[in-house]
């Protein structure tokens, strides 16, 4: 099978996680799709297979040479985006692209195109793989299941290529933050590894947010509005106040590169209570550190004007994993090479987001993250092109070719 065939037939399977299950993995459709690729790699005849019940999937292909060569992974997670259903993905292939718009739904009027979307105009003449506009696609992080498995169905054909031990692993709930929590870096076994969950072609991050929720919460005081002069606290106007606090330009929508921001998820609000969801972001720990202590300090000059209608509940999910990365940067020079060989260009550049790579590397296993090929992630205009998933396909094999010593 080729690389596109395999991702094609991955899309099939609705695995959108759920962060209010509080189940691992958080949807059955995560197990149904960790139980088909065990039968996958069972097929392709690899080695120390498990599956437990957490949904994580480990397998290994191996060294076909003597000597003493790491052990290394390739790891992608097998859930997408709760932002969109990923329920019956109906992809399509737009060969020898064009540069002009490409109509995903005519009923429905939704069009994906280089005015909205520029980075289209950096594929022309290649193969692009579309949604229908109804679902999200799943290239996030399919593509990068695809890949790895196309590697190493590469490498079995190819015994010339001398390889040491290579472990591959899957697994759940990457897109609500958990998908480390539960995985056994010990029971993995390797030196180093990478997650195949980066972007566009030539991605290499080892850079990332540190990141944390914030849990807004305010008590109202509901009224009958005839007489509620002097006695109502209406929780969402409070809550209004609240948001209108913090640095307007701050937010994702005006912020790039380096630049931290607070954004605001979701409000659940009445007369009565009103809770307000935020993610805060910072590459910068410091900076981290004060924009939370800015979020309790304006729960804390909220509860002046309002004494004890607000409170707040604050969580770190993931720190930047540059700090776990840069004392062994050979990790970095090898996947840049990779690339080299490919006839890619490596571009390094820090994430603005996370990945199980970042905990990952806390947990003992440095872990940066590769490109798997695919654009505007988590919505109805994912796309990803079949050339960029083939060069993915040509990092990973480079990757065990140079740690080889080939």
């Amino acid at each position: 099978m080729t690389v596109t065939e395999r991702f094609l037939d991955f899309v099939k399977f609705d695995t959108q996680s759920d962060e209010l299950t509080n189940m691992t993995p958080s949807t059955p459709g995560q197990m149904e799709f960790a139980k088909y690729l065990k039968g996958v790699v069972e097929g392709m005849g690899l080695e120390e297979i498990t599956l437990d019940d957490n949904g994580y999937l480990f397998a290994s292909l191996p060294a076909n040479v003597e000597g003493d060569i790491p052990v290394i992974g390739f790891i992608a997670h097998m859930d997408t985006s709760p932002d969109m259903s990923g329920k019956n993905v109906k992809p399509r292939i737009v060969k020898d692209y064009n540069g002009r718009d490409i109509v995903l739904n005519e009923e429905q009027d939704i069009v994906l195109s280089p005015e909205q979307f520029p980075e289209l105009l950096n594929y022309l003449g290649q193969d692009l793989i579309v949604t229908d506009g109804t679902t999200l696609l799943g290239a996030d992080d399919k593509a990068g299941i695809a890949e790895i498995l196309s590697a190493v169905a590469y490498l079995q054909a190819h015994p010339e290529i001398k390889h040491g031990k290579i472990r591959i692993g899957f697994n759940p709930d990457e897109e609500i933050g958990l998908g480390a929590h539960k995985f056994d870096v010990e029971l993995f076994g390797c030196e180093f590894a990478y997650t195949m969950d980066g972007g566009a072609l030539g991605e290499l991050e080892y850079e990332n947010f540190n990141a944390a929720s914030a849990k807004v919460t305010i008590k109202g005081r509901n009224v009958h509005p005839g007489s509620a002069k002097h006695k109502m606290i209406n929780s969402i106007r409070v809550a209004n106040n609240f948001i209108t606090m913090l640095p307007r330009w701050e937010t994702p929508e005006h912020t790039e590169g380096y630049e931290g921001f607070y954004h605001l998820i979701a409000i659940n609000g009445s007369v009565e209570e009103t809770t307000l969801s935020y993610i805060i972001r910072d590459h910068d720990r410091d900076r981290f550190e004060r924009r939370k202590r800015e979020i309790e300090h304006l729960v804390n000059k909220t509860n002046t004007e309002y004494p004890g209608c607000c409170s707040v509940e604050i969580k770190d999910q993931y720190y930047n994993m540059r700090e776990k990365i840069e004392p062994v940067i050979h990790v970095i020079e090898i996947a840049e090479q990779a690339m080299r060989d490919a006839g890619v260009t490596p571009k390094v550049q820090p994430i603005r987001g996370g990945t199980d790579g970042a905990q990952l590397s806390f947990k003992g296993l440095p872990c940066p993250n590769i490109f798997a090929g695919g654009e505007n992630f988590h919505g109805r205009y994912e796309f990803v092109s079949i050339q960029s998933m083939e060069k993915a396909t040509d990092v990973i094999v480079n990757i065990c070719k140079i740690v080889a010593g080939e």
